[in-house]
């Protein structure tokens, strides 16, 4: 099966490249240039459906249970550790 060429850059567009770079922009220009890419990088964004939106949802809000789990069980490990090599300020007082 042939490979398909389409990543690969032609020769007049590295060409174009390189004399858009060598001319001198104005500030102006170059904002508007920005603003443009901008624009049509905005038009490749696909919104996920409902579906997708809930699933990664969950995702998200069941590996912050988890992680929230993970570090608590931490803390009262680190915590009791501390306590029983320096012992419990409460009792001496």
């Amino acid at each position: 099966m042939a490979r398909k060429v389409l990543d690969e850059p032609s020769e007049d567009v590295v060409a174009v490249a390189r004399q858009e770079r060598q001319a001198r922009r104005s500030p102006f220009a170059r904002i508007a240039l920005f603003i443009r890419q901008v624009l049509g990088e905005l038009k490749k964004v696909v919104t996920p459906t409902r579906r997708e939106l809930l699933g990664f949802t969950a995702v998200v809000l069941v590996f912050v249970i988890v992680m929230m789990a993970v570090v608590g069980a931490l803390d009262y490990v680190f915590s009791a550790i501390v306590i029983f090599v320096f012992g419990d300020p409460a009792v001496s007082s």
